[in-house]
């Protein structure tokens, strides 16, 4: 039950239970602070224009670049270091 709860997810994206909580609680704050942005662009237009579709771009590239290089990588260890 434990390893299910706090093991298994991280292991399944290559990383520890430390480095996944790092990564998801920035990933955390950043949609916290673009959301209260939204909420104040909700009441005063003028304000935070672009902050909240500029985040979501910037988490997802973020996301997309993290992902490359981890199957980079693993690329890289099936074929010894040679990617043609």
């Amino acid at each position: 039950m434990f390893s299910r709860l706090f093991l298994d997810h991280p292991a399944d994206v290559d990383e520890t239970y430390a480095e996944h909580a790092r990564e998801a609680s920035s990933y955390g704050v950043t949609m916290i602070a673009a959301g209260l942005a939204c909420l104040v662009h909700a009441a005063v237009p003028a304000l935070f224009k672009s902050t909240g579709s500029q985040t979501i771009k910037a988490l997802n590239d973020r996301l997309v670049r993290k992902r490359g290089a981890k199957r980079d990588a693993a690329t890289e260890t099936r074929h010894g270091g040679w990617v043609i």
